[in-house]
């Protein structure tokens, strides 16, 4: 079992990326696995990944989830039903930095790949910080 965070500087301001990222149809331009987002009404949503499991084809996978937009806060939470018990948090901050924000992640998982997912997380914050600062332009 893990909990694992992690944070970025991204030179968007906080209201601007924080409404980037409540928009769940925008997830697949920041998390490159994820393939597709359909939401299915209050905070339901279906995704559709392409993984590379190790020890198995690669392959596509659709399953159902939860997000929860917090607008006072300027969080999200989200989690998907599973044996690996996956959910998370993020909040948004004003940054240090006029116009910036500082973004955290914060993740749990009973899946003890502690590597891989601190990998996911490191590349996820990253792409976040790309798409967010490209749409804002």
């Amino acid at each position: 079992m893990g909990n694992y965070d992690n944070s970025i500087t991204v030179a968007v301001p906080a209201d601007r990326l924080f409404d980037y990222l409540a928009d769940v149809e925008n997830l697949p331009s920041y998390l490159p696995r994820l393939t597709s987002v359909e939401p299915e009404g209050g905070d339901r949503v279906t995704v559709t990944a392409h993984i590379d499991p190790p020890g198995e084809p690669e392959q596509d996978v659709t399953s159902e989830a939860w997000v929860h937009v917090l607008e006072d806060g300027k969080s999200l939470e989200w989690g998907a039903p599973g044996p690996d018990d996956y959910h998370g948090r993020l909040h948004v901050a004003a940054g240090d930095e006029a116009g910036s924000s500082r973004l955290t992640v914060e993740l749990h998982t009973d899946n003890v790949e502690g590597e891989h997912v601190s990998r996911g997380l490191e590349e996820a914050l990253h792409g976040i910080k790309r798409a967010a600062e490209r749409s804002a332009r």
